[in-house]
């Protein structure tokens, strides 16, 4: 396939372009309660391409791009029809012209994951018994829950010499906890572990169905007004989506983000715990092939890095260094149980949670929180809050305690001063 590919673009006399080659092999299990009802596998071979077309617009120098993906099943003829459609689509796109990565072919970069040492099946059936483990009860229980072993071999070539392979292995999926009294409500929670990681899974499941359980019980929404905020578990990195995003040469480029290195990422006085982040490898290579490597984010509160493919970069004049899906976050200087001081307002839960990394404002729809008058926790639900990290970046709390969840490792909670609460 690859040489009907590259065959149909000599033809059609385009020069610049990147294949990205995707074989992921796949053991899919669905139960319902802890009784298997469905067991599949797949084995998809993907392919897709981007081609670049130049040309001049009113003096000016434009490289435009176009993507698509091409299958197994098609016929020459119609990878040489897409590849036309694809390269008349480019004509239109007027982006200033950049550089494309360049490179040559490297060896095989198998990966170092404990899964790869199990065949898929073995890794769904030790997953599957911490899935499981801590589910026990009638009262509160799972209901249902799928899970997803894959492994994937990526191969990325372009027309500047960069030609590199390599495989990485996944356990992801998601279960729904039930508890039917006093009041009948479900939690959605989804995991993603690129190792075999038993333990996680296990607090996870233990964690979710206390949290339902604990919801069932919640009758009443909080009062309006300003609360103390703790939001712990996978919501915590959503606030630093605003960082990793600010960063990103895409959003400084067009003016979105006035971060430049040395920037002061929480302000000129912070009083709470300053921020350590570090841009994490984990794939060898970004999807344009550019070699990934763990890098500082922001150190102390001050940028280190502006990150970003190679467009936006050449834009800058930054080192190209790839898009990074995972972040790291140094913990904070009190523990959780410190955290949870005086008065305040625990979200464990939220129907939704956004944060916008262009105003910098956040908030979400309460589904389960802990309130605390200072004596007594009570919990509750409904209502929801609304603030913005610029106003808070700079007394932010941070938990000693971390966790782990996709695309992020840092501390399991966050705490926010004097932010608004829209309650009863």
């Amino acid at each position: 396939m690859l040489d009907k590919i590259i065959n149909a673009l000599q033809k059609n006399n385009i020069g610049h372009y990147l294949i990205k080659e995707e074989i992921t092999e796949s053991v899919e299990l669905f139960f319902i309660r802890r009784r298997l009802d469905i067991r599949r596998e797949k084995n998809v071979h993907d392919y897709s391409l981007t081609v670049y077309r130049d040309f001049e617009k009113d003096g000016k120098k434009m490289r435009g791009s176009s993507a698509i993906g091409i299958y197994n099943g098609m016929t020459a003829e119609e990878i040489e029809e897409a590849i036309k459609e694809a390269n008349y689509a480019a004509s239109f796109v007027c982006n200033p012209y950049y550089e494309l990565p360049k490179g040559r072919k490297e060896d095989f970069i198998p990966s170092a994951s404990k899964l790869a040492s199990l065949s898929l099946a073995e890794s769904a059936m030790l997953m599957t018994e911490a899935l499981f483990a801590e589910d026990k009860g009638e009262d509160v229980y799972l209901n249902s829950a799928e899970m997803f072993l894959e492994k994937s071999t990526v191969h990325v070539l372009n027309s500047e010499g960069i030609d590199i392979s390599y495989d990485k292995y996944t356990a992801k999926g998601e279960f729904v906890a039930q508890c039917p009294a006093p009041q009948d409500v479900e939690t959605y929670q989804s995991f993603h572990y690129t190792e075999p990681d038993t333990k996680a899974l296990k607090e996870k499941v233990k964690y979710t169905l206390e949290t339902t359980k604990a919801r069932a019980a919640a009758e009443t929404a909080p009062k309006s007004g300003e609360y103390k905020v703790i939001i712990s578990g996978p919501f915590v990195s959503t606030i630093f989506d605003y960082y990793l995003e600010r960063s990103s040469a895409s959003l400084i480029y067009p003016g979105y983000s006035n971060f430049t290195k040395g920037s002061k990422v929480q302000g000129e006085k912070v009083t709470g715990d300053l921020l350590t982040m570090e841009l994490i490898a984990n794939e060898p290579y970004s999807a344009e092939g550019i070699k990934l490597i763990d890098r500082p984010l922001v150190t102390a509160g001050e940028l280190e890095t502006i990150h970003g493919n190679s467009r936006f970069s050449y834009y800058l004049n930054t080192e190209p260094t790839g898009i990074y899906s995972q972040i790291k976050v140094q913990g904070g200087s009190k523990s959780f149980g410190e955290m949870k001081s005086g008065k305040y307002l625990h979200v464990v839960n939220f129907s939704d949670f956004q944060m916008d990394s262009f105003s910098g404002h956040f908030g979400g729809e309460i589904r389960l929180a802990f309130l605390c008058d200072g004596e007594t926790v009570t919990p509750v639900t409904g209502g929801s809050i609304n603030g913005s990290i610029l106003d808070t970046q700079g007394n932010l709390t941070l938990s000693k305690e971390l966790q782990k969840e996709e695309g992020y490792e840092g501390p399991f909670a966050i705490a926010f001063e004097k932010v608004n609460v829209a309650g009863i």
